[in-house]
């Protein structure tokens, strides 16, 4: 008896030591609370309506398997995230860490659509493989080039400079995911008719949001900056659930930006 006690928890040792630890871990949203320190990328998570969030080490998201991506992806953005570095840029795959499988590129062949990142390349410099990580189909919504390279790059581009002039920013973007969107591959993936993105600056002390028609414009960046309030109702999402409630309530209202220099 003895002896098969000793073998089973011999066995049983052996499977946790083995046991694989992923780059990619899955949360429960019931699980992500303030017991993270005060410095966790988990700190400033929002809500998932899926109840599927997924974190590697380039970014966190939420994954909408009916719409076949992320409806926000999360990160902080600081300047050593950003050096000039000159990587091969690799293809896009799928995710294999997102359970349903995250939609396959090829939807994106002849369709007249980018493959918009929503966490940036250029974010995520530091190294290649944080910044292969971008080039997951889970990071990526489609985009009309002219948006692509137009208006929505102008703004990646501005969250760049405000990550360095504030020392640190929290980032938070998608695609505005709602019923009747047109479509694109076998995967029927959805082609947002907005996009948004909201920054909070690492001190908590300003935070700005935009919300953005998914099509070409010339216009200045802050035509488009709505208060969080408004990004909440049309997603549905509860961006900034830990923060305290006065300061959650006071940024989110605020549709100012005479803080943020453009």
């Amino acid at each position: 008896m003895k002896n098969i006690k000793f073998l089973l928890l011999f066995a049983i040792l052996q499977f946790l030591s083995c046991k694989q630890v992923n780059s990619v871990d899955i949360f429960d949203e019931s699980q992500q609370s303030s017991t993270y320190s005060q410095d966790s990328k988990f700190d400033y998570l929002p809500t998932s309506t899926s109840n599927n969030v997924y974190s590697n080490d380039a970014y966190t998201f939420s994954y909408k398997e009916s719409f076949e991506q992320a409806e926000w992806v999360a990160y902080e953005l600081t300047k050593s995230d950003m050096p000039k570095a000159d990587y091969k840029r690799p293809y896009f795959n799928q995710d294999k860490s997102v359970n349903t499988k995250s939609a396959d590129w090829r939807n994106f062949k002849n369709s007249g659509y980018n493959k918009g990142h929503l966490c940036p390349a250029a974010d995520r410099k530091s190294s290649y493989e944080m910044y292969e990580l971008t080039f997951l189909t889970s990071n990526a919504s489609p985009q009309l080039y002219d948006f692509n390279a137009g208006i929505w790059n102008r703004l990646e581009q501005k969250t760049r400079y405000w990550a360095e002039r504030y020392d640190g920013i929290y980032v938070i973007t998608g695609g505005v995911l709602e019923d009747g969107l047109k479509t694109i591959g076998k995967e029927e993936v959805a082609v947002p008719d907005y996009f948004y993105k909201i920054i909070l600056t690492r001190d908590r002390s300003n935070m700005i949001g935009f919300l953005v028609p998914h099509k070409e414009s010339n216009k200045p960046l802050y035509n488009f900056v709505v208060p969080v309030d408004d990004i909440e109702k049309v997603t549905g999402i509860d961006f900034f659930k830990n923060l305290p409630d006065d300061v959650e309530n006071r940024l989110e209202a605020n549709n100012g930006y005479k803080n943020w220099k453009f």
